[in-house]
């Protein structure tokens, strides 16, 4: 459904020099300097996948979603998505995705979300029988259907991502972009979006490529993902490969009672951390967690002691710390 080879994207921005005089010597010579967003990007998605798209701020995903959209041309290589050109922007291309900036809106600000659909109605062709069971079937997924006649300004900000969706997907679009569709969302909100994209996916067979700071997203959503770091492509492949390297050891959290372990002690392995609060973060491999839990016990009293995995955030942060993946694919 979409494939992407060696796509680039390269901007050149005027780089002025301080003060007034520097601002004079450029209206005659100017320096520019050249940011690659996106650096040679390959990949592929096959139809009906669900896919996480990761990467630090900055790191061209946003860039990659817009190439894709046609929003932007690419400096070089090329990108097809179900046998288009995005760069083209063709009128058959743009009814077959759709693309949800979780930081832009793309309803009517002072009227109801409603009255922006009848809008995007009109603008796709729908008919009447068509566009009326696609929202309805939206509107009960989402459970917004009270807040249907409420002018978008007053909706909460889950309640506005929400009719975000909606308004994405009453032309029933074959590809699905989606760009932080959570950011800013309370937990409660989060959980929703997550629920209706699975179901949604699994009743559709859309193709879904999602970018998201929060992991939780791309956990309970994503089997496969794609990391892209300074623009270009670091690792391809199965979730449970990236969470699997952080099976391979494991967070042991205590607290000791009043002072009791010295402020040099280490553990017989791994790493140890001494939070202000008194509370003492180590990092254990998996085989030696039960020892070294024997150790903190028999070296002094504790108030609180938890074992934990290592959070996925810090496992992908590993990932972009080094800038590749062992067998990547």
């Amino acid at each position: 459904m979409i494939e992407v080879e060696q796509l680039t994207r390269v901007y050149r921005t005027y780089k002025k020099q301080p003060g007034f005089w520097g601002g004079v010597k450029g209206l005659f010579k100017r320096d520019f300097v050249e940011t690659r967003a996106a650096d040679g990007v390959t990949f592929s998605i096959a139809e009906g996948e669900l896919v996480g798209f990761l990467g630090p701020n900055g790191a061209g995903k946003t860039t990659t979603l817009k190439m894709l959209s046609g929003l932007i041309y690419p400096t070089s290589g090329r990108a097809r998505v179900a046998g288009f050109d995005p760069s083209k922007r063709e009128n058959a291309y743009r009814r077959l995705f759709a693309l949800v900036l979780g930081q832009k809106n793309q309803l009517w600000w002072d009227l109801p979300a409603l009255e922006s659909f009848y809008l995007l109605r009109a603008i796709y062709g729908l008919d009447q029988t068509s566009y009326q069971q696609t929202l309805d079937e939206l509107v009960d997924l989402l459970g917004v259907r009270a807040k249907l006649d409420v002018q978008v300004r007053e909706l909460s900000l889950g309640e506005r991502m929400k009719m975000e969706l909606i308004a994405a997907l009453l032309h029933r679009p074959r590809v699905l972009f989606l760009d932080e569709p959570t950011i800013g969302l309370d937990v409660v909100s989060q959980k929703a979006v997550r629920d209706f994209l699975r179901e949604y996916n699994r009743r559709n067979k859309t193709t879904i490529l999602l970018t998201s700071h929060y992991m939780a997203d791309i956990s309970q959503l994503c089997e496969r993902v794609i990391v892209i770091d300074h623009g270009r492509k670091i690792y391809d492949g199965a979730l449970d490969r990236i969470a699997g390297a952080g099976a391979r050891q494991r967070i042991i959290k205590f607290t000791p009672r009043n002072g009791s372990f010295p402020a040099g002690w280490t553990p017989l392995h791994g790493t140890a951390r001494f939070e202000p609060d008194g509370e003492i973060l180590l990092h254990v491999p998996s085989e030696h967690v039960t020892e070294v839990c024997q150790q903190i016990l028999t070296q002094g009293a504790v108030d609180d002691i938890t074992i934990q995995d290592v959070p996925l955030e810090d496992i992908i942060s590993e990932i972009f710390a080094r800038g590749a993946v062992a067998g990547q694919a």
